[in-house]
């Protein structure tokens, strides 16, 4: 009954967070699962997969109704993403725990930082005008045709799309993270869609690629359903709390803080390392 509560509790901080913050709760689901249940990061992956699958698949169906999803582009990273999310969890039971944990802890501390970075810009951020935008479209390799709405596909637009897809396949695999950290940067630098489409695409591409990393750690490993089901459940009803609170609540101050605790959490992990191996 312990674990079932605390499943359910460490589930329903990950959702409220990733509701709250955008992003957060991918990355922070392991960290809890590690310090909550004790469990190292071969074993929380596929956890946290799960519950990034379910939530991001539910928040890509919502952006699907309004049009803002790019299904070529999101099915394109999704399937070089698919070839080595198995990689990653293959690896991911092959290495030790520690250069995992310390991998993992310094992905975290990166994503703090560029979370606290995005929050401090993003007023001017929307003082960017739409003639900036389109200034520089001719730049980018894949470019959107505003009149047709589709993107023109060129050589450099895949090779930069697939790069972007095979780390953010292999980085869930082997850590159990959704690759919105690599997946939103890489569209907007590739591409010049808004930035509403390139939160819908990427949520479409992480929802793919973690339910395939979840199908094939089932294959090869199991799943411990005794928490895993405890704490997506969670996750669904922190993530739908969230979402009713999130308009008076979410904005930069809170992904500032989110960004303070994730830097402490990454340090936390190193620090609980070092004291677990001497």
């Amino acid at each position: 009954m312990e674990i079932l509560l605390i499943s359910i509790l460490l589930g329903f901080i990950t959702g409220l967070v990733l509701a709250l913050t955008g992003a957060g709760g991918t990355v922070i689901a392991i960290p809890l699962l590690m310090f909550g249940l004790h469990l190292v990061i071969a074993e929380a992956a596929p956890i946290a997969l799960l519950a990034i699958c379910l939530s991001s698949a539910a928040g890509a169906m919502y952006a699907h109704k309004q049009g803002k999803v790019r299904y070529r582009a999101a099915g394109f990273l999704a399937m070089t993403g698919i070839m080595t999310a198995p990689v990653g969890i293959w690896l991911a039971h092959k290495l030790p725990n520690a250069p995992v944990t310390i991998l993992f802890a310094l992905i975290l501390f990166y994503i703090a930082l560029d979370m606290w970075y995005q929050s401090k810009k993003q007023q001017d951020e929307k003082a960017i005008s739409v003639s900036d935008c389109q200034s520089e479209a001719s730049a980018i390799p894949c470019r959107l045709e505003y009149k047709q709405g589709r993107l023109i596909w060129t050589w450099p637009c895949a090779r930069a799309l697939a790069f972007s897809g095979i780390l953010v396949g292999f980085l869930s695999g082997l850590l159990g993270v959704g690759g919105g950290f690599v997946i939103v940067p890489a569209l907007k630098k590739a591409t010049n869609l808004p930035m509403e489409s390139i939160l819908a695409t990427s949520l479409a591409v992480i929802a793919l690629i973690s339910a395939t990393g979840v199908t094939y750690a089932i294959l090869i490993d199991g799943m411990n359903w005794s928490i895993t089901l405890p704490f997506v459940t969670g996750a669904l009803i922190g993530m739908l709390i969230g979402r009713t609170v999130a308009s008076h609540l979410a904005g930069p101050r809170l992904q500032q803080g989110f960004a303070v605790v994730a830097m402490a959490v990454s340090v936390g992990m190193v620090i609980r390392l070092c004291l677990m191996t001497y």
